[in-house]
């Protein structure tokens, strides 16, 4: 199988705006977020399909999830929910997505995948959700 993006990245063959990980999952802002926030919570092991998971890296992932989840809360304390998506559609590679919000607009936006990522906006946003291992 050939490394999906998200592999080449918990590699470190491509940067991101690392914010948690652990010895099963790794965590990371998305460069094209829907809501500043947006993070995406990953297993290591490449799979598919999140229901794929074997019990323990299923629950790992989900353990991370809440984690990230509630310093989203923490850090985005204006916005009233943090919303938790299960993917795996332009990725073949299982992913949370979780990003806070408070509207249905904020909710359902698409963001403009043409747009070139603003690295310093992100870098400050992954500083403020930064966790360190087992936090």
């Amino acid at each position: 199988m050939q490394d999906s993006i998200f592999t080449k990245i918990i590699k470190g063959d491509i940067p991101s705006h690392k914010v948690y990980e652990d010895a099963k999952t790794y965590a990371f802002l998305d460069i094209h977020p829907i809501q500043p926030g947006h993070v995406l919570v990953v297993p290591k092991r490449q799979i598919a399909y999140v229901w794929d998971l074997a019990d323990d890296e299923y629950q790992a992932l989900m353990a991370t999830a809440k984690k990230v989840a509630a310093k989203i809360r923490q850090a985005f304390a204006d916005k009233t929910y943090v919303a938790m998506h299960v993917e795996g559609l332009e990725i073949a590679h299982a992913h949370l997505k979780l990003f806070p919000f408070s509207t249905d607009e904020e909710f359902r936006h698409h963001p403009d995948m043409n747009i070139e990522p603003d690295h310093d906006t992100l870098s400050g946003i992954a500083d403020k959700l930064r966790m360190e291992d087992g936090q």
